[in-house]
Formats: structure tokens, sequence, C-alpha cells
């Protein structure tokens, strides 16, 4: 294996446990313990650290080592309030562009992850989630916002992943997401913009009544 793919493994490794909540927020975590669970080099998990922390998941402090990147309510709520923005200015984008396809794409992402929740399939519901977002992505010239946008979910996706977990919330994000494909299938770019701002506004809402029960 080469250095530059044992670095990319490492990465994904430790980027998946710290998504997934095996590792905490704040929680030291030491090298020479992932040495051994990822079957690396130290200087290998080092590189992978820093890319991390490039992400603003991981906390490197000179002395200390590593750490997992917490974040308090403040800062999440303002970074939520940034995506609402990004994501209305992707949405308005897109609106004009998107094509039938997308559009018939999403619509069938749609009625699956309706089955899916009445299945109470949360993970498999979540990942279809992320999957329409993207078709959106896909469909904007703004590609700087989306970049800044994914940089976010990264940040914040344990407790995306979690909020669909919240009493009532499930059913109210099914519907936001129907709101969403009905405005970009009328093409009102106005539309657009409020129901994908409302649908992030609404998450913002949730993280901030259910804080404590998310970490």
């Amino acid at each position: 294996m080469s250095k530059q793919l044992a670095v990319e493994n490492a990465y994904l490794f430790l980027k998946q446990r710290i998504l997934d909540g095996t590792y905490k927020p704040s929680e030291k975590l030491n090298e020479l313990e992932l040495t051994e669970a990822i079957k690396v080099s130290r200087n290998t998990v080092k590189k992978a650290l820093l890319m991390l922390e490039q992400e603003n998941l991981v906390k490197m402090e000179k002395n200390k080592g590593a750490y997992i990147k917490s974040f308090t309510l403040e800062e999440i709520i303002n970074y939520l309030k940034i995506r609402e923005v990004l994501e209305g200015l992707v949405i308005k984008d897109a609106t004009v562009n998107i094509t039938a396809s997308d559009l018939h794409e999403m619509e069938n992402i749609l009625q699956t992850m309706g089955d899916y929740l009445k299945e109470n399939l949360f993970d498999e519901y979540s990942n279809l989630n992320k999957e329409f977002h993207n078709i959106i992505y896909g469909a904007t010239t703004n590609t700087q916002a989306v970049e800044m946008i994914r940089m976010l979910k990264i940040q914040l996706s344990r407790f995306h992943l979690r909020t669909i977990l919240v009493p009532g919330r499930n059913a109210e994000s099914y519907e936001e997401h129907k709101n969403i494909v009905a405005a970009l299938k009328n093409r009102d770019e106005n539309a657009a913009e409020e129901a994908v701002k409302k649908h992030i506004a609404n998450v913002r809402l949730t993280i901030e009544k259910n804080y404590m029960y998310l970490l």
C-alpha cells in the first residue's frame, strides 16, 4: 500500500467514527492506540489528523495532542444560519437549471423516503436525503456555495443524523422536501428559496430545542 493510500484510509477510518459518534466531542485521540487500531505508522495517523483538522472535525494542540472538535450550541446555530442563506442562493440558481430528469429522480427519491419513514428506516431515509439535496447541488452553477455547504454539513452531520429521531421531526422533514420539489417543478425561484430556507431553519430549531439529547 502506498503512503498516500495509507493516509487516505486512516483519514476515512477516523472520519467515519467521528461522524457516527464512536468518538465523542472533546474526546482525546491517542495516536499510539490509533496506529494499532488502523495498522499504520504514527506519521500516517498524524497526517490523517491534520486532514481532519482542516475540516474542523479535530483540534490539534501543541504538547496536548488531538481532540475531537466540539461545538457549542451558539456555534451550531450560527453555522446553520449561514447554511440557510447559502442553500437559498443555490436553489434559486438550480430552479432555472434543473432538468426534467432531475425532477423525476427527486420525485422517486421522495416517494422512497416516505416508504422508509413508514418502516422507521431512518438511516436509509438520511442516505436518500443526501441524494435529494445532491441533485439540487448538481443543478447549480454556484459551486463555491455548494463547497461551503458541504463543509458545514460535514461538521454538523453528527447532529443532522439524530434530528430525524426527534418525535414529529421525520414527518415535518418529509413535508418540507415535498414543498421543495413542488417549487422546483413550478420553476418558482422565490418559493424554492423559501422552502429550502424553512427546511434548514426547522433543522436549526430542532437542534436548539433538543441540543442536550442530541449530543
